[in-house]
């Protein structure tokens, strides 16, 4: 029997606890930020694997990679999610099934973690849990690491697709315009979501969102704050029809999806292209805040 999961997260103790369970698969979903030549972020990502072979792993973890194989790296947008074959192919490659508990985790601050636990989520899959803390934490608490390549035994895994957890441009158009209603939830930094700074020719926010920054999610020790101040960050949104959440590629909007389904929030949907197709568009409105 697989460890049974009760929660979208788990502490470092439940996984090492769970440790060598049969039909359980932990993946490590790292992505490293590339730094430019004056050693602010560039805006690129890489794959973490490599960091994943010398620095070490959780014992027994996979490496998933979210920047192609769990992507689609066809789109015109980077990490563009995969279609429902790409998805199946990766994460059967994984030794995923249909009967697996998943554990994902990665060396930041959940948000890929998030990403490929969203993934999931949209694919039909409910068995996954994304390590709270992720491999920092496990680090700290000196538990067990390995190095080097773990090959997975490949599986079959199905997806049956929910469609509804995603939203396309037009519709937040839509509700930019009232004719949908829906809260909408923006991931990025304050900084950004102000339009103070950025990388996109046009800077802001999509008009009427709320600022739920996904490193305002976590506490200093990386673990998910709790529940009550996640509801207070969340606050403006909750028990809305709807909740649009977004950020620039759509990635620390997964960490916001996480946080509110954390608080009970059941009607989540994931604007995939985010500012970066939004931005893209002159004639779509972004709003800012005075400095």
């Amino acid at each position: 029997m697989p460890p049974v999961l009760t929660s979208p997260l788990v502490s470092s103790q439940w996984l090492a606890d769970h440790i060598g369970a049969d039909e359980m698969v932990v993946v490590d979903a790292s992505v490293v930020s590339v730094a430019g030549p004056d050693g602010r972020p560039s805006g690129r990502f890489v794959t973490g694997h490599e960091q994943y072979l010398i620095d070490g792993h959780v014992p027994g973890a996979v490496f998933g990679d979210l920047v192609s194989e769990l992507s689609d790296h066809r789109a015109d947008l980077p990490f563009t999610r995969p279609d429902a074959e790409r998805f199946e192919a990766a994460v059967g490659a994984l030794g995923i099934t249909n009967e697996t508990t998943v554990v994902v985790y990665d060396s930041s601050v959940g948000l890929w973690a998030a990403r490929l636990w969203w993934l999931f989520r949209a694919f039909g899959y409910d068995d996954v849990a994304v390590l709270d803390g992720g491999f920092t934490t496990w680090q700290r608490e000196q538990r067990p690491i390995d190095v080097g390549h773990v090959e997975p035994q490949p599986a079959l895994f199905l997806a049956d697709e929910r469609p509804e957890l995603w939203v396309d441009k037009a519709y937040v158009e839509a509700v930019v315009r009232g004719d949908e209603q829906a809260a909408l939830v923006c991931g990025s930094p304050r900084a950004e979501f102000a339009g103070h700074e950025g990388r996109r020719p046009r800077l802001g926010h999509i008009p009427g969102s709320v600022n739920a920054p996904a490193d305002e999610l976590v506490a200093d020790d990386r673990r998910f704050a709790s529940p009550a101040q996640l509801r207070a960050l969340l606050a403006p949104a909750l028990g809305a029809d709807r909740v649009v959440v977004y950020c620039g590629q759509g990635i620390a909007a997964s960490a916001d999806a996480l946080a509110l389904t954390l608080v009970g929030e059941r009607n989540v949907a994931l604007y995939d292209g985010s500012l970066t197709e939004w931005a893209a568009d002159g004639d779509a409105p972004l709003a800012t805040l005075a400095a």
